[in-house]
């Protein structure tokens, strides 16, 4: 190793505690000022240069606020993009005679020289979390402006998947014996199921039945990336209150048979589509199976996130072809705390579970998706949609994403791959007959069955 590679790792090694803490003070910095460090941060060849001048330009732009970030990101969209001349010149050579060394020149040539930027940014201390909180002021303003500046989400992203491509990732447990740094840190980001306070967070990790794992990057050791819940159980839960009940019988996790995610939480906005929650609950899937070999059910405790807004978005056309019991769904849930009378919750029932087989099994986007986003995470890692609960849900959160609406995904681990395969190729919705025979005229439907 070089002294000046030694030299970087220690600065980096040095920085990683505080990374997404901001303890360093940033200095106002004008654009133009920042521009001019990041094209001579390109063209420096000393490492050691390279580290101070990164460094430099992270606390630079942590220091923008919204108006400069903004022209910022219309910086690096013109200035740091191909040359289009020189792009142009280097596909024509390689039209022309289509060598390896005519390949090599067109590919640099086609490289953004943001990506390089990137790059080098990326030897400051803390780099790489400055980078994915970098992206995290992008994607706002992306969305707003794509033409402009989509390339330069595109670069960031694609670095990304190779930074935290899932070789790198660390699985790691967390329990009550976790630092506290980390503890806050799963209180904060949990996404799903609020933790309100360390007596909750403790409940969720403390017993003899419950698991947590997270994945960690080298670069962000003490900041997890996503993570899951898991409870272990003696059978499938059909309502989240079961799961989270303080006062349940517990049992010890070897008596177990079913493992229950019931939380999955990504961590930072700015790896938005950057994929390794299937690697997690795979390899999470895997772990216990082989710690507790009494395992046999891997299913998950999931929101449809969708669902309320589907409905409310029907057109009439289609409300006026719903079966009765669909339509009489439709009134009750538009009534104030129609979740509290119990003659309400049982009328509606098999309402509510034929508008949500259609909403998982029939209602795509324009690229054939299934239009529920847990519903194209879990299927595109080759679950099984196994059952769907009415008012498994009926908190405040719950009512208002899905009226309550709760689904089972079922990991049958030896044909995941299998039915993740089918899946990417065909679309394929793999669907309990539990499900597809919640349909209205399911005569008539085209779904494959799983028993």
């Amino acid at each position: 190793m070089s002294r000046v590679s030694l030299l970087s790792d220690l600065l980096s090694s040095i920085g990683a505690r505080s990374w997404f803490a901001g303890d360093e003070a940033p200095r106002s910095v004008e654009v133009p000022e920042i521009a001019a460090l990041c094209h001579r941060l390109v063209s420096s060849r000393g490492e050691a240069t390279g580290v101070r001048m990164a460094a430099e330009i992270i606390n630079g732009v942590r220091a923008l606020d919204e108006k400069g970030i903004k022209r910022f990101f219309h910086m690096l969209a013109e200035e740091f993009a191909p040359d289009p001349a020189d792009l142009a010149a280097a596909a024509t050579a390689y039209a022309a005679d289509p060598t390896p060394q005519a390949l090599g020149r067109l590919q640099h040539i086609a490289e953004p020289p943001r990506q390089e930027l990137f790059r080098r940014l990326n030897l400051a201390p803390g780099g790489t979390a400055e980078l994915v909180k970098l992206r995290e002021r992008l994607l706002p303003l992306c969305r707003k402006d794509p033409a402009r500046l989509g390339p330069v989400d595109t670069d960031l992203k694609h670095l990304f998947q190779s930074w935290f491509n899932r070789g790198f990732l660390m699985l790691r447990p967390i329990d009550w014996n976790t630092p506290a740094s980390i503890l806050e840190k799963i209180i904060h980001y949990e996404a799903v199921h609020a933790i309100g306070n360390w007596d909750e967070l403790r409940q969720r990790l403390a017993p003899a039945d419950r698991r947590c794992f997270a994945f960690f990057h080298p670069s962000i050791p003490d900041d997890p990336l996503i993570f899951v819940e898991v409870a272990l159980t003696g059978e499938i839960p059909a309502s989240i209150a079961t799961v989270l009940d303080p006062d349940r019988p517990q049992i010890a996790a070897e008596e177990a048979d079913t493992a229950v995610f019931y939380s999955i939480s990504n961590c930072h906005k700015g790896l938005a589509s950057v994929s390794f929650g299937s690697f997690l609950i795979k390899q999470v899937a895997e772990d216990l199976k082989e710690h507790f070999p009494n395992l046999k059910t891997f299913v998950t405790l999931s929101p449809a996130p969708g669902f309320a807004a589907w409905v409310e978005a029907l057109p009439t056309e289609l409300r006026d072809r719903l079966e009765p019991a669909e339509k009489r769904a439709i009134e009750v849930i538009a009534t104030p705390d129609w979740q509290a009378d119990p003659a309400a919750v049982d009328e509606i029932r098999a309402g509510m579970l034929s508008l949500a087989a259609r909403y998982f099994l029939r209602a795509k986007r324009a690229d054939g998706q299934p239009q529920d986003p847990v519903a194209r995470f879990h299927l595109g890692n080759g679950a099984i949609l196994n059952r769907i609960m009415h008012l498994g849900d009926p908190s405040r959160r719950g009512l208002s994403q899905a009226y309550g609406l709760m689904v089972n995904y079922l990991y049958d681990l030896p044909r995941v791959e299998q039915r993740h395969e089918a899946y990417a190729a065909e679309g394929e919705i793999a669907a309990s007959r539990a499900v597809t025979n919640l349909l209205p005229g399911r005569s008539g439907h085209t779904l494959k069955d799983v028993a």
